[in-house]
């Protein structure tokens, strides 16, 4: 299953967001129930779920993921307050996704805010305790992180950490990053294979739920969380295609998160998605440039 990010907004809210993600020529696509910086939120009556849902069941789009806002951070030990408002956040995100008709939400494990590693670490297993229950219908996918300041979670050894410490750690999933994997040190371009041998020293791969698809600005290690357009970046076309290929993730989202270009060539707006020519030379298995009007322009 292959999409992108869209947004959602406006009159048609998720009904829109769907129709985005088939304008796209996508078969999946990841959402946020709200804008990723904040935490205001629509009523789930407002949003046009049904509607959505119908569109979806027509078009055969049968797997979707949900993002959780970047500002929840479980891993602050610093700031109570802040702690108990991603803890509660948190909560309302599974069930805004479970009423929408998501498995999944993808949650950016936290970070510890100068406190360290194992400070960080016990915070947010502190925090998704106080979450999951036995009875949780939707799954947290922890992704991989570049390891950007105080990020947690940009080792399989860290994650695998977070799920022995979860009580009800079968609600418990993770989103690979190809970007953050590479950014983090794992050598995604050159041995992908040897990366998902690493993470099988600590999960199955049935636990990967979603894949972001990125390309990276930076060199294996930098540690800096930069995302490309596919093929314009160190990972380049040939990795990442082949990883869409693999019929190990036959069934598992994966997700473009590309930068928006300009329309205009050597212009500095960033309005154009680029998701229906990436997803088309993914698709075809080629590297075609022509496909795009200005991205060429503007590398």
């Amino acid at each position: 299953m292959l999409g992108s990010h869209v947004g959602l907004g406006g009159k048609e809210q998720f009904l829109g967001s769907v129709k985005e993600a088939l304008s796209y020529g996508a078969d999946t696509f990841m959402v946020y129930t709200g804008a990723p910086q904040n935490t205001r939120r629509k009523d789930l009556s407002e949003m046009r779920i049904p509607e959505a849902q119908e569109l979806m069941q027509k078009s055969g789009i049968r797997e979707f993921v949900v993002h959780a806002p970047y500002i929840v951070n479980l891993g602050n030990s610093v700031k109570p307050e802040s702690f108990d408002f991603a803890v509660e956040f948190l909560r309302e995100e599974l069930h805004r996704a479970e009423v929408m008709g998501s498995r999944t939400v993808v949650l950016h494990p936290g970070s510890h805010v100068g406190e360290g590693e194992d400070a960080g670490i016990m915070q947010i297993i502190k925090g998704i305790n106080l979450v999951l229950e036995a009875d949780t219908k939707v799954h947290i996918a922890l992704e991989t992180m570049a390891g950007k300041g105080s990020e947690v979670g940009s080792t399989f050894a860290q994650l695998s950490r977070i799920y022995d410490g979860v009580l009800h750690n079968n609600k418990l999933r993770l989103c690979l990053d190809t970007c953050h994997l590479n950014d983090a040190g794992y050598d995604v371009k050159n041995d992908f294979e040897g990366v998902l041998a690493e993470m099988e020293r600590y999960f199955p791969l049935n636990q990967v739920a979603c894949i972001h698809l990125n390309d990276s600005k930076n060199e294996q290690g930098a540690a800096k969380d930069r995302h490309e357009n596919i093929g314009f970046g160190t990972i380049g076309f040939d990795r990442l295609c082949a990883i869409t290929k693999m019929k190990e993730f036959a069934d598992t989202p994966i997700i473009l998160e590309t930068p928006y270009l300009s329309e205009v060539e050597g212009g500095k707006d960033r309005t154009f998605a680029p998701y229906r020519e990436e997803i088309a030379m993914l698709r075809a298995g080629v590297f075609n440039p022509e496909l795009w009007k200005a991205v060429v322009g503007n590398r």
